[in-house]
């Protein structure tokens, strides 16, 4: 397969100026932000220039407890053969639990254990054998660590290429978040991970607030970012990079000049020698869709991937405790389980709670303005989410918010309430709550 060469994440906000940049090789776009049926034009018109397009998905929570959820894998597939992918991306993560049912609305960290890795490595073979193209996983930025870790990063990184043969996306602004945040350092990861085994590579901005970084996506790439990608360019020649802007995008011009930067890190000398990473374990496009169930097991530089038996589901209830323990405590407000740093987790949890109140906002910008305006809006809305984890994604709780309003008589404002009924109506494609079933619920909510 061909280097990808230097792209930028496709946004709907930022697609005209995607299509104007000179020198752009290749695009990565948010696989559940598209549909395989009804792309969207500017990426036609990419895909017809030749420019390729990566799906990266971010719900299937290869690192959660549960085995991969079969339709969220054949949606992630379907898109890869939309877009003409050579590959597909996701993260090493857990998004939600199952039991209780909670939803994070965002990429967690998943505890670098000998359980946790035997489960990682078996949902990833699932993903594998269900996929039409090769999987790459991302390392994630994390606020905090899990207590009674056994591997360091590299070697949790480097066993899992070794036992699923799966490629590797290193997000370079994330090893810089995890350096400020949780000690790191990001030269020893990149110097004990299986560098052949890149496939491309992340670069995006943060900010620091209170001795914490926060990967936002929405600030410019700091020159210590740049400075790691310079790092990995001189152990490894990379076969694509990739700048990530998520929100408050810059002017076009912006834009290019931080292309230019990541093209300028890039192409300034030689990688070490022999070590050239490339985004397949085939020969061919072709050669690899038709191998990958049974022959992505070989991992790079390995020679057969490291097969193990199935994992004990004792391993997986283990995983599946820890992990529901602490996305109770960031979403439902119970105790923080013993050993977690309690300030982080405590920043961690409002940060899940603003970040469902901005997803939210876009994806019914009508609500901020029914409310009277963004302030009254946020604070209705994390007032709501202190009691009322994510349970279904956030169009679910667009609407669960809107009931959650209108069963307590809110707006105060009739005529904004009534605009609110409407709009939950409209959408819920049901009557709303009569008041005596809103004063039961409320009741009930009460007593629980």
């Amino acid at each position: 397969m061909a280097h990808l060469g230097v792209g930028i994440g496709w946004r709907p906000e930022i697609a005209d100026a995607v299509e104007r940049l000179s020198g752009l090789d290749w695009v990565e776009v948010v696989a559940e932000n598209v549909c395989p049926g009804h792309l969207p034009e500017s990426l036609l018109r990419l895909r017809e220039r030749g420019t390729r397009v990566v799906p990266h998905g971010v719900s299937l929570g290869l690192g959660g407890a549960d085995r991969p959820d079969p339709a969220k894998l054949a949606a992630l597939g379907e898109r890869a053969v939309a877009l003409g992918a050579p590959l597909v991306t996701e993260h090493i993560a857990f998004v939600r639990t199952s039991s209780p049912g909670l939803e994070a609305g965002h990429l967690l960290p998943v505890p670098r254990t000998r359980d946790a890795l035997d489960v990682l490595c078996e949902n990833v073979r699932i993903a594998q054998d269900a996929l039409p193209v090769p999987l790459a996983l991302e390392n994630i930025a994390a606020l905090f660590s899990w207590p009674g870790e056994e591997l360091t990063e590299g070697q949790f990184l480097t066993e899992l290429v070794e036992r699923t043969g799966v490629r590797l996306l290193i997000d370079v602004a994330n090893l810089h978040t995890n350096r400020v945040n949780r000690g790191e350092a990001p030269a020893a990861v990149l110097d004990a991970i299986p560098l052949e085994a890149l496939a491309y590579v992340h670069v995006a901005g943060g900010v620091e607030r209170g001795g914490v970084w926060h990967d936002t996506h929405a600030h410019p790439v700091p020159p210590v970012v740049l400075d790691l990608l310079a790092e990995l360019r001189s152990r490894v020649e990379p076969a694509g990079v990739l700048l990530e802007r998520d929100d408050d995008f810059p002017p076009e011009a912006e834009l290019a000049g931080e292309l230019a930067a990541i093209r300028a890190v890039v192409t300034a000398g030689p990688a070490a020698p022999g070590k050239t990473a490339t985004t397949g374990s085939g020969p061919s496009d072709t050669e690899q869709g038709a191998e990958q169930g049974a022959e992505q097991g070989a991992g790079p530089g390995t020679g057969q991937a490291v097969e193990r038996g199935p994992v004990e589901e004792s391993a997986r209830t283990r995983v599946a405790l820890g992990q529901a323990a602490l996305l109770s405590a960031l979403v439902a407000g119970t105790p923080v389980p013993e050993g977690f740093d309690r300030g982080r987790i405590r920043v961690q949890a409002r940060a899940l709670a603003a970040k469902r109140a901005d997803v939210v906002a876009k994806l019914a910008p009508e609500l901020p303005v029914i409310l009277g305006g963004p302030d009254p809006y946020r604070e209705a809305f994390l007032s709501y989410a202190k009691g009322r984890p994510m349970t279904s994604g956030y169009r679910r709780d667009a609407l669960d918010f809107a009931e959650d309003l209108l069963i307590r008589d809110l707006p105060a404002d009739p005529a904004a309430r009534r605009r609110l009924t409407t709009w939950w109506r409209d959408r819920a494609g049901a009557k709303p709550p009569r008041r005596i079933v809103r004063w039961a619920r409320t009741l009930a909510g009460r007593a629980a």
